[in-house]
């Protein structure tokens, strides 16, 4: 699936807490499933295979996918508490 987005474009794909939140969900989820899906025009599939080949979600980058989350929470944290601090626009 990265493959088929241009290459000026995947930084964004990296970069967005909305990919990882997808990859995190769907990989924790169905990751490690053992079960044989019957795939339209192509042989059956385990599971784990069809999400590692077809959309590149691997069970064992799962650790990597929490530390980004919690990266993207303390960031946005920081920016709020610098905001809160710094930016008031209230007029006396």
């Amino acid at each position: 699936m990265l493959q088929q987005i241009p290459i000026w474009w995947r930084w964004f794909y990296w970069a967005s807490p909305n990919s990882w939140t997808l990859y995190g969900l769907v990989t924790s989820q169905l990751g490690d499933e053992n079960a044989e899906v019957e795939v339209p025009g192509a042989e059956n599939m385990v599971v784990k295979e069809l999400l590692k080949e077809n959309f590149g979600y691997d069970y064992n980058f799962l650790p990597v996918v929490v530390v980004v989350h919690i990266g993207w929470v303390l960031l946005f944290l920081f920016v709020f508490a610098y905001s809160i601090k710094f930016l008031n626009f209230q007029k006396r």
